[in-house]
């Protein structure tokens, strides 16, 4: 289980991150930018954050092993996906895929389904290949590309601490079924309107 006090520690790099300025006068500078481009591709996207953030509750909602295997895999398949983006592979319909992951991990939270970890893997995995290929199409064509996946697979890590942090604090509410309820609901609205 995560440990409440790496919560804070968590928010705090990412803050800290998104704050500071590149340093370009090291030597490496190539380098510094494609993590940073990395970095903020997922925060820069809501569509993307969202999905992230919901990766993340859900993972704290079915809990157990579910904790870190959700989001593993999820990391796992999205650098594959970026992968095969750099690569030259085209992936069909990758904005339809990343905008039907928002509205399925929304709903998965808000409808609280009791899913087996295997099946959560599954959709999160499926989806995350969506995600990494739309930041390995976007890859600055002067990053590296080793940097640039460093740097989103950082930022989509914390992206589903916050939302495993989310949705351990949503569980000490007393009306926790309805918080929880409420932020997949929130989560599927707006996948929906990104869609649109």
């Amino acid at each position: 289980m995560l440990h409440r006090s790496l919560i804070k520690p968590a928010l705090a790099g990412l803050l800290i991150a998104l704050t500071s300025g590149q340093a370009s006068a090291h030597v490496g500078h190539g380098d510094v930018e494609g993590l940073m481009h990395g970095f903020l591709h997922p925060i820069g996207g809501l569509d993307h954050l969202l999905a992230m953030v919901a990766v993340g509750l859900l993972a704290a909602l079915l809990g157990g092993r579910a904790l870190w295997m959700v989001p593993v895999t999820f990391l796992a398949m999205m650098a594959a996906g970026a992968g095969l983006a750099m690569a030259g592979f085209e992936l069909p319909f990758v904005e339809l895929g990343i905008s039907a992951s928002v509205v399925a991990l929304g709903v998965a939270v808000a409808f609280q389904l009791p899913l087996p970890v295997i099946a959560a893997m599954g959709i999160a995995g499926f989806f995350a290949v969506f995600h990494g290929a739309a930041h390995g199409a976007e890859m600055p064509v002067d990053a590296s590309g080793a940097s640039y996946a460093a740097g989103f697979l950082a930022a989509t890590a914390l992206l589903h601490l916050a939302g495993i942090g989310i949705g351990m604090a949503l569980s000490r509410l007393a009306s926790n079924r309805d918080a929880m309820r409420l932020a997949g609901g929130a989560i599927s609205v707006a996948g929906l309107y990104l869609a649109v």
